[in-house]
């Protein structure tokens, strides 16, 4: 009805467009009767020109980017023809009516938003756009949200620099510092996701949109604060949701108020990591412990929302009393074993085992062994229950000296070899020590591995056994006499031996006097010749004619001296032999020896 109104009107005018210029031509000369008429048409002309202008200035409405209602009136496969109150219709590409499925949304008669895109292009057609016009009106929305102060929905669709981009009918940003109240690692958790937002900052011109999902969180946090505060006093029951985890505690979020439950009030028993037993995001009841309204600190616990068990572990762990549980920790000085919830007792290191020595619990234990173990002492007031493994058993070093008294001779395999000695296995894991000063009595050793190997079986005797101690001390050298035994008898002072030399050192040289028994000339005691070297006149397994100047039995030394030596006349006759010997030798050690026993002969 609308459309032939103003087809008509057109009409009209093009009409008395025609007649008005008709009788503008023929005017002159007119009889006064139609000239009156003529009058008539002029006032009709003028109208026509006024509602012209009117429809003119109706048309100057309709301006290239701005949003108009529009009535559908033609649906065709490529185009939908929309009636805007203009000279002509509207176009708009079908595929801006078509959903997800393809489907074609529009109807003729339907009202639609529409963006004047173009008045008219080169065919004259009107170009209108559907998208544009949504679009265009989102801004408007955004605008009056902003004014407003009011909130967005919006959907997080992906992850940008610095933040997100989120759908709120445009792309818009959101910071990263404004996607939660605190800080977090999971930025990827919350792509796909559709929150309230509030407009924070907007630029039509640049198509800039910036929101805030913290903004709206703060505010509900304060309301929820102020809830929280009416009902937060000491010893109230609260529930909460756990923000933060540290190797501390957990931090838990009470309606716009953090409170923190301390490692140690999480708990009777004793607690490792508590990420280990929470996650972010975890609903907790606890129990408000203490409020610090000066530094805005709020103290909750865990464990006081049930009974403190170790006000009955007197009674239901007697000492002496034999319980079992189940291995929680290790340490260098024992193990925790779990007896109950929140009970928990240790075994000391020294009480895992009566012979083996250990150097760490794993070496026996592991996480989440059951154990058996005796109740050594209960204190309730520390928290502490001390337990033992060993007790359970008998001190085999109660009988060791009845099975083995001093004098015993032993066969076993030896566990291991030090710097320091020998261990030879024996009964029930006791470990027998053989010193490095009782392996032999004549030959010196620095380091038992030299004469001995891991695994070897060995003979030994018992010298000791130190219950108190847990020592048991063997001996190998024991097994055959002292050669040095009544070395102060046999060799005296002024007794002259042959010898062989064995070794030269700076300060001497050592004689082996017999098997096991070796004597020392010192450098003082050996003759002196001018211009030379007192001791490269010896080399080893040179035989030597020796007097006696001291012996210390205790000590196992014997002190020679070829310097002030007393002979006989046999004894000159073997030493004339034995420099005759060793005149091809490079050693002048007999002429040393004939010089010395002639001058005591002069004497």
């Amino acid at each position: 009805m609308e459309k032939e109104t103003r087809e008509g009107i057109k009409d009209e005018i093009h009409t008395n467009g025609d007649v008005n210029s008709k009788y503008d031509n023929a005017s002159a000369g007119l009889p006064k009767g139609e000239e009156s008429a003529r009058n008539g048409r002029d006032d009709r002309a003028e109208e026509t020109n006024d509602f012209m202008e009117l429809y003119e200035e109706s048309l100057k409405g309709f301006e290239q980017g701005k949003v108009v209602k529009g009535e559908i009136v033609q649906v065709d496969k490529e185009y939908v023809l929309v009636d805007i109150g203009y000279k002509s219709e509207g176009q708009i590409r079908v595929a801006e009516f078509t959903d997800s499925t393809g489907k074609v949304t529009a109807k003729v008669g339907d009202t639609v938003d529409v963006l004047l895109v173009r008045k008219e292009d080169k065919d004259g057609h009107i170009i209108l756009s559907k998208e544009k016009a949504e679009r265009f009106k989102v801004w408007d929305d955004i605008k009056d949200v902003y004014d407003h102060d009011e909130t967005v929905k919006g959907k997080i669709i992906s992850q940008v620099k610095g933040g997100f981009s989120v759908d709120i009918g445009i792309q818009a940003f959101l910071p990263g510092s404004q996607v939660d109240v605190r800080p977090t690692r999971d930025m990827a958790a919350f792509i796909g996701r559709t929150f309230d937002f509030k407009v924070i900052k907007y630029d039509r011109m640049r198509k800039n949109v910036v929101v805030s999902r913290r903004v709206l969180l703060e505010q509900e946090r304060m309301a929820s604060r102020a809830k929280t505060l009416e009902k937060l006093e000491e010893g109230a029951v609260l529930d909460g949701t756990v923000t933060s985890i540290t190797h501390y505690g957990l931090f838990i979020d009470l309606g716009g108020i953090d409170g923190l439950v301390h490692v140690t009030d999480m708990s009777w028993g004793r607690v490792g990591n508590p990420a280990g037993l929470y996650e972010v995001g975890d609903k907790i009841t606890v129990k408000v412990l203490n409020i610090d309204k000066e530094k805005n600190r709020v103290s909750l616990g865990i464990k006081q929302l049930t009974p403190d068990p170790w006000m009955e572990a007197p009674k239901n762990y007697p000492v002496g009393a034999r319980v079992e549980g189940r291995v929680v920790g290790l340490k260098e000085y024992g193990a925790f074993v779990e007896l109950e919830a929140g009970v928990e007792g240790l075994i000391h290191l020294s009480e895992l085992s009566w012979t083996e020595k250990l150097r760490h619990p794993s070496q026996i234990l592991n996480v989440g062994d059951p154990v058996d173990t005796k109740i050594l002492n209960v204190d309730s007031d520390k928290n502490r229950i001390s337990l033992s493994m060993k007790q359970l058993e008998q001190n085999p070093w109660d009988t060791i000296a009845e099975n083995y008294p001093v004098g015993t001779i032993i066969e076993g395999k030896i566990k291991n070899i030090t710097d320091f000695g020998i261990f030879v296995g024996i009964d029930d894991g006791i470990n027998g020590l053989i010193h490095i000063t009782d392996i032999s009595w004549t030959k010196p050793t620095k380091n038992p591995s030299e004469l001995y190997k891991k695994g070897q079986n060995v003979q030994a005797i018992v010298l000791d056994v130190d219950k108190e101690a847990e020592r048991f001390s063997l001996g190998i050298k024991q097994l055959t006499p002292d050669p040095w035994e009544g070395v102060a008898e046999k060799y005296k002072p002024g007794t002259q031996v042959r010898g062989t030399v064995t070794s030269v050192a700076d300060f001497g040289v050592f004689v082996e006097l017999e098997e096991g028994i070796e004597g020392l000339i010192h450098i003082s005691e050996l003759p002196k010749r001018k211009g030379e070297d007192q001791l490269s006149q010896f080399q080893v397994d040179d035989i030597v004619q020796v007097q006696v100047v001291n012996v210390s039995q205790d000590e196992k030394r014997i002190g020679l001296t070829i310097r002030n030596m007393k002979t006989t006349k046999p004894e000159n006759d073997a030493y004339s032999n034995y420099v005759n010997n060793q005149k091809k030798a490079t050693s002048n050690l007999g002429e040393i020896l004939e010089g010395a026993i002639n001058q005591q002969q002069q004497n």
